[in-house]
């Protein structure tokens, strides 16, 4: 690692407004540094100090059951279950073996068998309870009385990798955001299996290259989203075995995705019987003591991430991901609650002192620096995304150039715009400028991933963009051979919405699953307000795949953007060239990677001779959004070659390129050199359009 200054004078570079905070940033540095020379007494590393999953909990070794917890305040622990017919007894009470609260029992290996249930009794001044142990690598939860039970899983053979050693290709992300449990078409919980046979192929022709799996930790409440976690080590059981998640996995390799998951440390359930908080009857053993350690809007529990214990169990935490699983990275999620004690709530960012003030958790900002290294150290290749709306400097620059370590951070303002854009305007009071400031203004020092929406903007209470823009209609308007005027419009502007997003996208781009079609509905799990179904809690493929519906157009169209990009490195090019953009007319054309994108968003007016600057001699239409291949009217001739040369009618002596831009059209060209050009074509215009459509 190179040295603190150093360290400090490339982060300072990237950004003349961070020189009046460099004495905190120096802090920072000194602090990530002197965390790691703490937590490891500078005996060790720190991958081989983040390694509390093979201490603690349950494993079978040297022909024995070793069991171990911490807790410290703790003054008897008891294993019960199946094997104490869920009684405490001495003869399975565990023993205190350090004076900082780590307990341990060791069994014969016929006492236990695989498949076994168990879990705590714990005693404590003033109390006692039964807990689910903290490394309890696998939990399943009683279908009748809904309590969650640690389960010994040791079967006869072991998962056989069949491509134990995948490494991920340097390429820019391509992300599909998917969820197992509602990934199947029928009303239920879908499982590993499913996704694995059903899904994988699906991501693959899409043509993206990375799969972020949400919901993996367990969590007690199916509809948290995953996102309030009790057992951090176990692998949801509801979409079945450990060894099923991993042929998923393993599957996605064979394919050559990349498979990162959603890692929640950013707070945990309230739970006590499955969770950690209380866990050894104080409030304080894994998060921060009085009102800090809960966090109100969430409803969950606060970590103390300045505690030796607590960075123990999250280190240990990815690495166990990365070693058990063969992830290939994480997403974090929350990072903006965990870097700020009012957890980003009602504020704004507008000023660089919010980044340092006293509302800094520097023990969370540290945290996130030694998991960083812990993971890139464990796997070089593995990938590690920041979802911050915040926009903290430096958290996606590397640690050698001063940063927190992230590889990528969410460009999470981008889908704000566009829900506010949809929401609250008609397209025709858009700002082209305003739109090109919003999905450019990023970090350029940090690599960012663009989307036009996630799962969040699919959640109820929400609406996907797809809904904004058609409404009610998509429930009997969506046959490809009954033209609907509303329909239309919102086919044509999710499919130029998707595309500008993709192509101004810093280093890499996400698609909720099912969205890439324009899924119709939200997402609803059940819950005693809608009676417990499962009608919203799925994604109908079938719409995607039925020949009749449009739906099908919205697919075909993000497959060829997403092969466009590969095949031209649109996202390996960091430079962006705004070559046209006017607000009255809503045309909008900017050059990247060789390739011309421009966009008429105007409601109604087509143009039938565009000119504009060229950026060279020949261009070649590669793609447009009105072909009706994409569910569009075909007013564009497929392939047109146009050829830049200069206006005489103009003062101008620069050569120029004449486009025949259709109203609510979008089009992709490709710079070419050398090839005989046919006589020139000032438009494109098929003779039976009109220079304003309705």
């Amino acid at each position: 690692m190179k040295p603190i200054q150093t360290q400090l004078n490339a982060l300072l570079a990237t950004d003349p407004g961070l020189q009046l905070y460099a004495s905190i940033l120096r802090k920072r540095i000194e602090h990530i540094y002197l965390t790691a020379k703490r937590l490891t007494s500078g005996k060790t590393d720190l991958t081989s100090w983040a390694a509390g999953h093979e201490y603690f909990g349950l494993h079978f070794r040297d022909d024995e059951w070793v069991f171990r917890e911490w807790a410290p305040n703790a003054t008897e622990v008891y294993l019960i279950g199946d094997v104490s017919e869920w009684r405490a007894v001495n003869k399975f009470a565990l023993s205190r073996i350090t004076d900082d609260g780590v307990w341990e029992i060791r069994l014969p290996a016929s006492v236990l068998k695989h498949r076994d249930l168990y879990r705590l009794h714990l005693k404590w001044p003033g109390g006692h309870g039964d807990r689910v142990p903290a490394y309890a690598r696998r939990t399943v939860q009683d279908q009748q009385t809904l309590i969650f039970n640690a389960q010994v899983w040791r079967p006869q053979s072991s998962f056989q990798w069949r491509m134990p050693d995948f490494r991920c290709s340097p390429e820019p992300l391509l992300i599909y955001e998917a969820h197992v449990g509602m990934a199947q078409e029928a009303e239920k919980v879908g499982t590993y299996r499913e996704f694995t046979q059903h899904i994988i192929s699906r991501i693959v022709k899409a043509g993206y290259n990375t799969i972020q799996l949400m919901a993996v930790q367990e969590h007690p409440y199916y509809g948290s989203f995953g996102y309030q976690v009790s057992s951090f080590f176990a692998a949801s059981s509801r979409y079945g075995t450990p060894e099923d998640l991993k042929e998923l996995i393993d599957t996605a390799h064979v394919a050559g995705l990349r498979v990162i998951m959603d890692v929640i440390h950013s707070h945990a359930v309230k739970n006590e019987a499955e969770g950690l908080s209380h866990f050894d009857g104080t409030r304080y053993q894994y998060f921060h003591h009085g009102p800090r350690g809960d966090h109100i809007a969430w409803d969950s529990r606060c970590f103390d991430y300045g505690k030796y214990q607590v960075l123990h169990f999250l280190l240990s935490n990815c690495r166990f991901w990365l070693d058990e699983y063969h992830f290939d990275g994480f997403r974090f999620d929350g990072i903006t609650s965990m870097l700020y004690e009012h957890h980003g709530l009602d504020r704004a960012f507008t000023s660089y002192d919010d980044y340092f003030d006293n509302s800094i958790d520097e023990d969370a900002y540290t945290y996130l620096a030694l998991a960083n290294r812990l993971i890139h150290t464990v796997r070089p290749d593995a990938v590690t995304i920041a979802e911050d709306i915040s926009g903290m400097p430096g958290l996606a620059m590397p640690a050698e150039k001063g940063g927190v370590g992230f590889d990528y951070r969410f460009a999470m303002g981008v889908p704000d715009y566009w829900i506010r854009l949809t929401k609250d305007m008609f397209d025709e009071a858009w700002s082209m400028g305003e739109l090109w400031y919003e999905l450019t203004n990023r970090r350029h020092a940090e690599k960012t991933i663009s989307y036009a929406e996630s799962h969040d903007q699919a959640l109820v209470g929400d609406q996907t963009l797809i809904f904004r823009l058609i409404g009610t209609n998509m429930y009997d308007s969506m046959a490809a051979d009954k033209p609907d005027i509303r329909v239309d419009r919102g086919l044509a502007l999710h499919k130029m919405i998707r595309l500008i997003t993709l192509a101004t996208a810093g280093s890499g781009y996400l698609n909720f699953m099912g969205n890439e079609f324009g899924h119709p509905e939200w997402i609803d799990f059940p819950r005693q307000g809608n009676d417990w179904s499962y009608r919203y809690a799925r994604r109908q493929w079938r719409l995607a795949d039925d020949e009749s519906l449009v739906y099908r157009f919205l697919g075909k169209f993000d497959q060829d953007m997403l092969a466009i990009a590969k095949n031209h490195q649109l996202l390996a090019s960091s430079t962006l060239q705004l070559i046209n953009e006017q607000s009255a007319d809503k045309i909008l054309i900017f050059e990247r990677a060789g390739l011309v994108f421009a966009f008429n968003f105007h409601p109604y007016r087509s143009y039938t001779d565009y000119r504009f600057e060229a950026p060279t001699g020949k261009l070649r239409m590669l793609m447009d959004s009105d072909d009706t291949i994409y569910g569009g009217q075909g007013r564009l001739t497929a392939g047109q070659l146009h050829e830049a040369l200069i206006n005489k009618t103009s003062a101008s002596t620069k050569q120029q390129i004449s486009l025949y831009l259709p109203t609510r059209t979008a089009i992709v060209l490709k710079a070419i050199d050398g090839i005989p050009s046919p006589p020139f074509i000032s438009s494109t215009r098929r003779s039976d359009a009109s220079a304003d459509e309705k």
